[in-house]
């Protein structure tokens, strides 16, 4: 694998271990959106928008931000091979796929290698199980806040009973509107997959077909709500994570945030996973807006606690197929340009 993945500033075996930390990002119906192309100056982050959820998400608001959860895992599993990343968001603007780019400088020994946060990419999961009846304290909270702040972006615990209680009606409102649109309905079937397909939400293959036609066929929003709506009512924290502007490098910025932020919850021995049905659904997101109280915009709505079990990591694609070098973009540009 290493033998294709070359750049004159770092060695190829370190490379592809940085680039398979990179890849264990979270992302929206764990599509994996990216692409990343090796030159001989460092790495470029791409959007991959074959991968895109048009109907769920329309404005590649969170396949941006999935990317940058990925660019930031770059960058730490960069420290811990002893290399600075030196990241440039959108700097091509004629090119809205190139997101980032990425050089490297090797550090001394002395440099912190982001040990901790590097351990915690591995055992980062997506938990939607119920959480330990288990209070978080508040200066773990006030870490989880610096983390969001490090990388631009504003971290908002829901205090009262009655906010949570708010949201989790515009959660359990969000999933009726979801799943009364026959649309975003077909989507989230599509990437129902057994787990051997290596990216999706893992159905096991026997009763995948099945689950695909009930998942098409019925609108579950009512049930699906009331699941969500007690999961809310029941987690230990809910917090939403925004930034001051809602453009494309605010999302990048909120995928960096999001990432440390969960990385570092799990230093705490914490594990979370998402409500963003109120921030999906258009009409509902000002409301949530208002909720917080807040002058910037919600980017991704959250639930934390202490896990009752291991959960097995979701499947991932291989770097094969996400990885190519810069010669090779250039031919099928060159090809694509004589179709």
């Amino acid at each position: 694998m290493s033998e294709g993945i070359r750049t004159n500033s770092i060695p190829p075996d370190t490379l592809a271990t940085i680039l398979e930390s990179a890849v264990l990002a979270p992302s929206s119906h764990n599509t994996q959106p990216w692409r990343f192309e090796i030159s001989e100056t460092g790495v470029s982050l791409f959007a991959d928008r074959l991968r895109a959820l048009p109907v769920n998400d329309p404005d590649d608001r969170e396949l941006t931000i999935s990317c940058g959860c990925a660019l930031f895992n770059l960058r730490i599993a960069a420290a811990h091979a002893g290399f600075d990343a030196h990241c440039t968001l959108l700097p091509e603007p004629g090119d809205e796929d190139l997101l980032a780019t990425v050089s490297f400088t090797p550090v001394s020994g002395a440099e912190d290698r982001q040990t901790e946060l590097f351990q915690a990419i591995t055992r980062r999961r997506t938990y939607r199980k119920r959480f330990e009846p288990k209070q978080v304290p508040s200066n773990v909270l006030s870490i989880l806040e610096e983390s969001a702040e490090t990388e631009g972006a504003w971290f908002q615990v829901l205090d009262s009973e009655h906010a949570r209680h708010q949201v989790a009606e515009l959660v359990a409102e969000g999933d009726a509107a979801q799943w009364s649109n026959p649309s975003w309905r077909r989507e989230l079937a599509a990437w129902m997959h057994p787990r051997r397909k290596g990216d999706g939400l893992t159905v096991p293959g026997m009763v995948a077909p099945v689950a695909q036609l009930v998942v098409r066929t019925f609108d579950m929003g009512n049930g699906v709500g009331a699941k969500d709506r007690q999961l809310a009512d029941e987690s230990p924290v809910i917090a939403a994570l925004g930034t001051a502007g809602d453009g494309v490098e605010d999302w990048l910025k909120a995928g960096q945030a999001l990432e440390r932020v969960l990385l570092r919850s799990l230093g705490q021995g914490l594990q979370a996973s998402y409500l963003n049905q109120p921030i999906q659904v258009a009409v509902l997101r000002p409301k949530l807006q208002h909720l917080l109280g807040h002058s910037g915009f919600p980017q991704i709505l959250l639930r934390f606690g202490y896990p009752a079990t291991d959960l097995p990591a979701a499947p991932r694609r291989n770097l094969q197929e996400v990885v190519e070098n810069s010669d090779a973009r250039a031919i099928k540009a060159k090809q694509a340009s004589r179709r």
